[in-house]
């Protein structure tokens, strides 16, 4: 990195946290920190969306995976993406809006009572800070292992993005967050311009690509080197995984991050209609793909320059030291370190507003003025990004980053997105939610004991491995979900929303209250018949698919 490159760095992102402190001025209010007054326009939600979604984990991490595993991983940011897009902003968040609520979690208690609510908001927090944990990982192997600094300045430098981060988020809340980010998301798409372009030039293109792969031999799992160009052709670790399964697998995990995931959903609250609500998904995961594939492709072509290069996540840092020239370097670093800066301003914010409303607000301190509960949401903002420190060591001891991921989603995450389906498209009986967590969440420790600790003869790799284990523990749930249901009866709506209104009192009902209805669109005469979100979805996952079956498969 030459002085050039460093004062790229410096400027773009130093530019971007500095209005991040501009807009922060004036927030003083829940509905302007939570929701950011209900007033954000569709392109910029988008852009948010999407800087928030492509995390400089995402990165680092998708160019190792690939590398390792092949092409399989853009499932989750294609069809897995659009299906979770579309359940948030077409159905889970304008029942949300409709009823005054802040966070998904708020809405689980309208539905299927307290418990579940409380359960969601310790499964949110521990989902989202596990993932935080992998993007600062893959931010200290950017700074050790492409910028040459040693373990302590990394350290010290990582602590310093997470700071500033932290207090432009507790200040300003969504609005300084959104806008942050927007900008955040074009440095991404420049800097992996720059890097895509760098590769496939020492490459040779496509072509030789694929003549290095076909004369690479074998994977460790005894399947050709080319496979990993393929979608279709990627089995599991074992060899044996249906590559539909792992689709399967992807579109689960996609739909889970998009509703369970309160960093999503509290960007679409703060839409400033149900139409820009819904084409601020469809733009979000739209332009999520372009840099998604990229980073798949960089692991691919890596595979063929760099055979047999380890560890898979250090790739992307290693490459982009090899081809980089003076200025690019900057534009990359810049980059990441915007994925990374918007990503923390991310989870700050949605996860402080989980603990704010459904935990401290609900169970311990019910009934303060406006501010004390701002106050609380901006110290709470710090510490949730403190604790991503934590997971560092887990995380360090896997092959990839990814992987150390993959291990906890079956176990709490996906019987919660399984829940909210039920919430939204069924009429399981309340305590469905509980029961249905807690069979899911039982059947994933068991397969995470099994794959993890004591590979458990008797449990059969269909049952446990990571890519089965994602539709069990969709079943276990619907099971425990179903069972409590033909217990105690089907939902009644109108008597479960009128326990709701008694039960949560206090600041949480007042702020609910004080929110004004949200219009359908902003337009004078109506939806003009080319910009209506329905039909745009269709033909955003219809192209896709076919894009993904004809090219990649």
């Amino acid at each position: 990195m030459t002085l050039l490159d460093w004062l790229i760095v410096l400027i773009l992102n130093g530019g971007v946290v500095a209005y991040g402190f501009y807009l922060a001025r004036g927030t003083s209010t829940s509905q302007e920190w939570f929701l950011g007054n209900r007033s954000l326009i569709w392109w910029a939600v988008g852009l948010s969306m999407f800087a928030t979604n492509i995390d400089n984990a995402d990165i680092v991490s998708l160019t190792g995976t690939s590398f390792k595993e092949g092409f399989h991983i853009i499932g989750v940011h294609t069809l897995g993406s659009f299906t979770g897009g579309i359940l948030a902003a077409f159905f889970l968040v304008p029942a949300m809006v409709r009823a005054g609520h802040y966070t998904n979690a708020e809405y689980l208690e309208a539905r299927f009572g307290i418990s579940t609510r409380v359960l969601s908001a310790i499964i949110q927090i521990q989902y989202r800070t596990s993932m935080l944990g992998l993007m600062i990982w893959s931010v200290y192997l950017l700074l050790t292992k492409f910028l040459g600094l040693d373990s302590n300045m990394a350290w010290l430098f990582i602590t310093g993005l997470v700071i500033l981060a932290a207090i432009y988020t507790s200040w300003g809340g969504l609005k300084a967050v959104v806008f942050t980010d927007a900008i955040q998301g074009v440095v991404m798409f420049i800097g992996m311009a720059a890097i895509f372009t760098a590769v496939w030039k020492a490459a040779g293109g496509w072509s030789e690509v694929k003549a290095a792969l076909e004369a690479a031999g074998l994977q460790e799992n005894g399947q050709p080197v080319s496979d990993l160009a393929h979608m279709g052709k990627y089995r599991g670790d074992d060899g044996t995984t249906s590559p539909w399964l792992v689709l399967l697998g992807w579109i689960i995990i996609g739909g889970g991050y998009w509703t369970v995931n309160h960093t999503q959903t509290m960007r679409l609250l703060g839409a400033r209609s149900l139409w820009d609500m819904k084409m601020a998904a469809l733009f979000g995961v739209t332009i999520s793909i372009p840099i998604m594939v990229g980073c798949s492709s960089i692991g691919i072509i890596g595979r063929s320059l760099f055979p047999d290069f380890s560890p898979p996540d250090a790739l992307y840092p290693h490459l982009a030291d090899l081809y980089l020239g003076v200025g690019f370097k900057g534009l990359v670093v810049a980059g990441i370190v915007a994925a990374a800066i918007s990503t923390f301003d991310s989870m700050g914010s949605s996860l402080s507003a989980v603990f704010t409303r459904d935990v401290y607000a609900r169970l311990i301190v019910r009934d303060r003025e406006d501010a004390h509960y701002v106050k609380v949401t901006r110290w709470a903002t710090l510490a949730i990004l403190a604790i991503g420190f934590a997971y560092i060591p887990f995380i360090s001891g896997k092959d990839t980053m990814l992987k150390a991921f993959l291990t906890l989603i079956p176990v709490f995450v996906t019987p919660l997105f399984t829940i909210y389906l039920l919430g939204i498209f069924s009429k399981a009986h309340p305590r469905a939610g509980v029961c249905g967590i807690l069979t899911g969440a039982l059947y994933g420790v068991v397969a995470l004991y099994d794959r993890e600790i004591a590979d458990v003869d008797w449990l059969a790799s269909w049952f446990t491995n990571r890519w089965v284990a994602l539709c069990w523990s969709l079943a276990f749930t619907l099971i425990g979900a179903l069972a409590a249901t033909l217990i105690w009866g089907k939902y009644q709506q109108e008597e479960k929303e009128a326990a709701f209104a008694k039960t949560e009192a206090g600041w949480l009902e007042r702020s609910r209250k004080a929110l004004t209805p949200l219009p359908e669109h902003r337009f004078a005469d109506g939806i003009p018949p080319l910009l209506r979100p329905g039909p745009i979805a269709a033909i955003l996952v219809a192209a896709t698919a076919i894009c993904l079956f004809v090219w990649f498969w």
